[in-house]
């Protein structure tokens, strides 16, 4: 039976988040908009993830506003965001009046999909999020973190996805984010999954250990109904596989996307100027652009794995990489098994850092980590130890309900905290995501509204990257 798929372009958000740590401004992506609003994506990916961070500390750019502009030149196609559940776009948990308040105007000001994730694949803190995404009108499609290991079987993942339909999500999407997945797995994952659950499958991987073109057509061959892919010039290496070549791939094929490999071809080629100017600016390494098949032995994320050296280096311990690598995966399993990505691949990275260079295991514990094993991001794939836990958090007590529980509601005071530089609604949630860095945007752009001496003016404020 003929299966037409369905395509997300993720130019304007992963890609170059992928590969140039998301510094792609709006005004980059001003000149392209209506064109890639003529192909026909199932949707453009072009907001949430780090994006929002990136906008207001290192671009000098409201992240709101990029959305609006991307809506207003992008009429025809749905526009596609990333969010970490009750993380939201931060890196801590939020009192669900924020989560709801952040959902109702994200898709206010043009969000049509939302593709809802969490860390360690616990539900307890989706559902907020799905139900919000939901009330609004939006798609909730919910992402099942990929990850390997002896806990996560072809049955672990069936019965998440499982889970996830009970919990109300319109759709699933596979988020392979540290290109562990290889050709054959895909294939029984997406064969698995297509049995298991009648909700449309999305299929998400990157081009790190090179095998994401593969993956993705055993993937379509198995009945998975959208891929994400990047237009070519900010393909492959971190990124995903190339857009125009999968469309060309499946033409004439029972699975052809009817996109127009000419249009295609023709947005290609402003993207090629847009590389070339990366490149010179330094912001594309063509290490970035390289295969990189360790993230297959360690289950080491791309990004990670350069994490860990920085921070060996900053320690004069660059020479111990091999020892943190074989460490990492000792630490996963201490901590539960964990999936890496943001933020446990962070809290385990370090945490294998800290064992290798102090010389005796968890001799040192960041806050971060004796959170994880004490539940505070939710239930870990496999429960940690008692006696390991107690040994790391002091005897605490474990979280075992969902953390946003323990939370008050916060929208009000966050309100209050920062009302003198509200200039429109959704500048508080900028504020609650970022406080230190949303006041330093709010003071700039304030400066620059009034000018330098007008009576709201504070010339000293910059934007500082941490």
């Amino acid at each position: 039976m003929a299966k037409k798929i369905a395509v997300t372009e993720t130019v304007l958000r992963d890609a170059h988040q992928s590969l140039i740590a998301t510094r792609m401004p709006i005004g980059d992506m001003l000149p392209i908009l209506e064109k890639l609003d003529q192909v026909g994506f199932h949707s453009l990916e072009c907001w949430g993830g780090a994006t929002f961070d990136a906008c207001l500390r290192f671009l000098n750019e409201d992240p709101w506003d990029r959305l609006r502009t991307i809506r207003k030149n992008c009429p025809n196609t749905k526009l596609q965001m990333l969010f970490r559940g009750q993380n939201m776009l931060g890196y801590r948990h939020y009192a669900d009046d924020v989560l709801e308040y952040f959902v109702q105007r994200s898709v206010a000001n043009g969000i049509d999909i939302i593709r809802i994730f969490d860390a360690l694949n616990d539900i307890k803190n989706l559902e907020v999020a799905i139900r919000a995404a939901k009330k609004e009108g939006a798609h909730a499609q919910v992402a099942i973190s990929y990850t390997t290991g002896p806990v996560f079987t072809k049955e672990y993942y069936v019965d998440y996805a499982k889970t996830i339909v009970n919990a109300g999500a319109d759709s699933i999407c596979i988020k392979d984010m540290a290109a562990l997945l290889t050709p054959y797995e895909t294939y029984d994952l997406v064969k698995a999954l297509k049995e298991a659950v009648d909700i449309p499958i999305q299929l998400h991987t990157h081009y790190t250990s090179g095998l994401a073109s593969m993956c993705l057509m055993k993937g379509i061959e198995a009945g998975v109904d959208m891929v994400d892919t990047a237009m070519s010039p900010l393909a492959l290496g971190t990124s995903h596989a190339p857009t125009e070549s999968l469309v060309a791939a499946l033409r004439g094929t029972e699975y052809d996307t009817g996109l127009d490999l000419v249009l295609l071809n023709e947005i290609r080629e402003y993207f090629m100027g847009l590389r070339k100017k990366y490149m010179e600016e330094g912001l594309l390494d063509q290490s970035m652009l390289a295969t990189n098949t360790k993230a297959l032995i360690y289950q080491v994320p791309g990004g990670m794995l350069s994490n860990l050296l920085s921070q060996l280096k900053q320690a004069g311990k660059a020479d111990q990489l091999e020892e943190v690598l074989q460490e990492v995966p000792r630490v996963r399993k201490d901590a539960g098994y964990p999936p890496l990505v943001t933020p446990t691949s962070q809290i385990v990275g370090t945490q294998a850092v800290f064992n290798v260079i102090s010389g005796e295991r968890y001799k040192m514990c960041t806050n971060e980590f004796k959170g994880l094993v004490s539940g505070k991001y939710g239930t870990t794939p496999v429960p940690v130890d008692p006696e390991f836990a107690k040994k790391i958090n002091g005897g605490e007590e474990i979280i075992t309900c969902r953390p946003a529980d323990l939370l008050q509601p916060e929208l009000e005071t966050l309100r209050k905290e920062c009302a003198e530089w509200i200039e429109q609604e959704e500048d508080v949630l900028s504020y609650a995501q970022f406080p230190k860095v949303a006041l330093d945007f709010f003071k700039k752009r304030r400066d620059a509204k009034y000018g330098i001496d007008g009576k709201h003016g504070n010339a000293e404020q910059e934007i500082h990257p941490v």
